[in-house]
């Protein structure tokens, strides 16, 4: 189950402040230059721009897969940016989940126990995680691929199960980056419409970014990042 913040009632995941500096061949790259955001429990959110505008940058702040120059990332109230790595990782595993452009399944496992292996890394039962882990692949479509090695399923199915391992723990929130940039239109649009309707089953935040505006407008807010900071998309 998520955690909660009864005293505080605080969104699932925000930042405050963010600043991300980069050093390039002896030069200050400044990537985002001070970024705030909320983020409320199952809203869905796009966030759009041009390449190298920040956008992956901003979903590895939020994820804790980076740790900004200046602010801060809080996530389900308490401070994220300022934990120790091994308790950003536990928390991470607990209450984020990830889906990329790329789906990075590990090749030597089936779908079954890549979907699973989230829990796996926690050390939980492994009947259960893998019984969690069926029940996910059936909901997404993929009941009869369970045993099947990433190599033996089609793009967008790999990116199917990418979404069942990311929702397997039941997050607070989901960051997709550019989750159909490599699928041919048909199967991209199958995912986009999975991860919409997993985020009103489960009423998990959904954040996106994505290059797609047409997709970006189907979601609750657009926001556009733009010279390091972000502000509500015109159309």
């Amino acid at each position: 189950m998520n955690e909660t913040n009864s005293a505080t009632h605080a969104p699932p995941l925000s930042c405050h402040g963010l600043v991300r500096h980069f050093r390039e061949q002896g030069r200050v790259l400044e990537v985002l230059r001070g970024v705030d955001l909320e983020i409320a429990a199952g809203e869905r959110l796009a966030v759009v721009g041009a390449s190298g505008s920040g956008k992956t940058t901003l979903l590895q702040l939020l994820g804790g897969l980076d740790t900004p120059t200046r602010g801060w990332v809080q996530l389900n109230g308490r401070n994220f940016s300022a934990m120790r790595p091994a308790e950003r990782g536990s928390r991470r595993n607990r209450h984020i989940g990830f889906v990329y452009q790329f789906h990075h399944l590990l090749p030597e496992f089936s779908a079954e126990e890549n979907v699973a292996m989230p829990l796996l890394i926690r050390r939980s039962d492994t009947t259960e995680a893998l019984a969690n882990a069926r029940a996910l692949l059936e909901q997404v479509g993929l009941g009869e691929r369970l045993m099947h090695r990433p190599a033996k399923l089609s793009g967008g199915e790999r990116q199917r199960v990418a979404v069942a391992r990311a929702l397997i723990t039941r997050p607070s929130v989901v960051l997709a980056d550019e989750p159909t940039g490599n699928l041919d239109p048909e199967s991209g649009e199958q995912v986009f419409e999975l991860l919409l309707k997993l985020n009103r089953d489960t009423g998990t935040a959904l954040v996106v970014v994505t290059h797609d505006f047409k997709r970006a407008r189907r979601m609750d807010r657009v926001l556009a990042l733009r010279d390091g900071r972000l502000a509500e998309a015109g159309n």
